[in-house]
């Protein structure tokens, strides 16, 4: 009797990874430099010289050991780092052939830490006393939670929703970012003795501080309200934000309204990728539209491929001017299904049938979160401190700040 096993394509993989063999004939093409540039590309400090030199070694495990000792999100780095632009821009291979590809290499080694049952970080035996609570379960407080844990300090995360990750576990399509990568992630963080505390919403650092008694507070919540197009016919149905897309698709396994119709995508960045992609997977029909050149653009060449590849147009130099409910079958029903552009030149225009137009123009921090960093004992990283470009980035601000707070407390607490 045969199974017959059904994938929805929103969850397949956008690219396949390395298996042992290809990675390590990948690894054997480095240059096994002394004072690895691809290590000072890494802005969390992963250091890839070491893991490549294991993998190269046939030493899988120590690559693994050397990933999560450095990076405790480096399962998810190894998806949606842009490496181009950091340690493989770095590679002195590029004034021969091509970059090693760093960014499978660490895939690989964290599968292999998965595939071994490897448990490389545990909770220190010896607590220092301190408490410390981190607001947001997003890559800079997963970070700051475990560099602070890691020194021995009792560490809670409150977080609103009902899983942690933040934009990993709601804002980057699981075709890029496998939800699984992420949980794998998240184990390491709670391994560290890190208790979270989920549907918690903290809108001051008061109560934490005075009245339950944390040393300290890291503030490392997200850019969770989208910024406003102000566009004409912004607020007509089906004019969505990608924050709000990309959540509503990742947590409801897909955006089946989608399938067979005309979306329109707005935006140039890894963002407006991702939600062109997921709506491409989705079974909708995709057009992007950016003001500038994609050369401009700030996605990744990696994600532009991506997108390409799948079918889907991008239109350049066109900005949106109106959003109308013009005609149609749907005509008067309040829905959006004309978009209208005006070109970079300041003389073209252009205008498409649409069933819906994502707004993918950058998200900005909720007002209840503004108050949180404005007294002694509070610190800050990430999105909400303009250090969270990148995951990457984001793991660093957060390692950043577990320094600063530990440096605050043994000068308060003299631990």
């Amino acid at each position: 009797m045969s199974t017959a096993i059904t994938i929805p394509r929103y969850t397949v993989e956008a690219e396949k990874g390395f298996d042992h063999r290809t990675a390590l004939e990948e690894a054997a093409r480095c240059l096994l430099c002394h004072d690895a540039p691809c290590s000072a590309g890494c802005p969390a400090g992963t250091d890839p010289g070491r893991f490549i030199r294991s993998i190269r070694f046939r030493n899988p495990k120590g690559a693994a050991e050397t990933i999560r000792e450095n990076n405790v999100l480096g399962g998810s780095c190894a998806r949606v780092c842009p490496y181009d632009r950091l340690c493989e821009e770095a590679c002195s291979r590029c004034g021969i052939d091509r970059p090693i590809e760093i960014g499978k290499l660490q895939r690989y080694a964290v599968e292999q830490e998965k595939a071994f049952r490897m448990k490389i970080l545990k909770a220190p035996r010896r607590k220092n006393g301190l408490r410390i609570a981190c607001v947001g379960a997003g890559p800079a407080s997963l970070a700051c939670a475990a560099e602070l844990a890691k020194a021995g300090c009792s560490v809670t995360v409150f977080e609103r929703e009902q899983k942690a990750g933040g934009v990993l576990t709601y804002g980057i399509t699981p075709a890029r970012l496998p939800q699984r990568v992420v949980d794998q992630d998240i184990r390491a963080v709670e391994g560290l003795g890190v208790r979270f505390a989920f549907g918690r919403e903290v809108a001051s650092a008061d109560g934490l501080l005075d009245e339950e008694g944390f040393d300290a507070v890291f503030v490392g919540a997200g850019l969770w309200k989208a910024a406003a197009a102000g566009v004409p016919g912004e607020g007509l149905k089906n004019v969505l934000y990608a924050v709000d897309f990309l959540k509503a698709a990742r947590t409801g396994g897909g955006y089946p309204q989608m399938k067979g119709r005309a979306v329109v995508v707005i935006g140039g960045g890894d963002v407006a990728m991702d939600c062109a992609t997921t709506a491409r997977l989705c079974g909708a029909e995709v057009q992007i539209w950016y003001r500038r050149t994609i050369a401009e653009a700030p996605a990744s060449a990696a994600e532009i491929r991506y997108a390409t590849g799948l079918g889907i147009g991008i239109t350049q130099n066109f900005a949106p001017k109106r959003f109308a409910d013009a005609g149609g079958k749907d005509a008067g029903k309040g829905k959006v299904n004309l978009a209208e552009f005006t070109g970079r030149d300041g003389q073209s225009s252009a205008s498409v049938r649409c069933d819906f137009v994502i707004l993918a123009l950058g998200q900005k921090a909720e007002a209840a979160f503004d108050p949180l960093p404005k007294r002694k004992g509070v610190f800050t990283g990430g999105d909400i401190a303009g250090s969270g470009r990148t995951v990457v980035e984001a793991v660093a601000s957060g390692k950043a700040a577990a320094g600063k707070i530990l440096d605050y407390c043994k000068k308060r607490k003299g631990v």
